[in-house]
């Protein structure tokens, strides 16, 4: 069965990470000219990236208590060398995120077909939406914090954002478990496109609804990375949200549930281009 709800799809790129940028490195050598008297040194990757497949069991919908199974798919860029000497990340894909760095963020929500839902008859279908926007990290040993903020193309034109913050433990070398609550937002565009209800649209079921723009859910995500060997990891992730304010008074999720669980575990690969 198709999930309704698409997980969650992010890339995140370390853009001011000064920890990671490299010095000044012999440029001749990258261009692959080597002087036959000189031993050659191995150069450096210059990409590496992180890709994730799984699977994932979501809500049909927001405000549905009813759930589905699907694929779940991720990328993350891990390190960037240009030949001009400047870097971006950390050539080590396992490596944290120290300090302060700057990504993107990107997620997937897939269409909504009223007439896949008894409970929601008389409601207009709602097209898939793709949310494109950036994010900004701060990591340390034991503890991360984050902000996004998207813009929806499709389903959905409005703008949403999320923070959140992380406790992080390692009970050995490989594996690595985090814990910590999640915030959400959607303007109005959002809330009423996912929340709302028209005055064509309403029912004696379902009455006319317009909600305004503000938090949209409160929750918190449990999460846990596990490496195999140097290119091969596990990860995956629970996640609880609860919806508040406007988005929790919608028919639509009255009619459903206000709390909304989300699981996902999947298989990751490094992969190094350039090196």
């Amino acid at each position: 069965m198709t999930a309704r709800l698409a997980t969650l799809t992010s890339f995140v790129l370390a853009l001011a990470a000064p920890a990671y940028a490299a010095g000044p490195v012999d440029t001749t050598a990258q261009a692959g000219v080597i002087s036959p008297s000189v031993t050659p040194v191995p150069t450096r990757p210059q990409l590496v990236f992180t890709l994730r497949g799984g699977v994932a069991a979501s809500p049909e919908y927001f405000g549905s208590d009813d759930y589905a199974v699907g694929p779940d798919l991720g990328f993350s860029f891990n390190y960037l060398a240009l030949r001009s000497g400047r870097s971006f990340g950390n050539p080590d894909p396992w490596a944290d995120r120290m300090g302060l760095s700057f990504g993107g963020s990107f997620r997937v929500i897939q269409d909504r077909k009223t007439d896949d839902f008894d409970e929601l008859a008389g409601l207009d279908d709602i097209d898939a939406a793709f949310e494109l926007g950036g994010s900004v990290r701060y990591g340390a040993e034991h503890f991360a914090a984050f902000g996004e903020v998207r813009r929806g193309f499709g389903g959905h034109e409005g703008w949403v954002g999320e923070i959140g913050a992380d406790a992080i433990v390692r009970p050995t070398e490989r594996l690595q478990l985090t814990l910590g609550p999640r915030l959400f937002f959607g303007d109005d565009t959002y809330t009423d496109t996912y929340f709302g209800i028209t005055a064509d649209e309403a029912s004696a079921a379902l009455p006319a609804y317009g909600p305004e723009g503000g938090m949209v859910s409160a929750g918190i995500e449990f999460g846990a990375r596990y490496q195999i060997n140097d290119v091969w990891g596990l990860e995956g992730a629970v996640t609880w949200e609860k919806f508040t304010d406007d988005a929790a008074d919608s028919p639509i999720v009255e009619q459903g549930s206000d709390e909304q669980w989300g699981i996902r575990f999947g298989v990751t690969r490094v992969f190094s281009i350039g090196g």
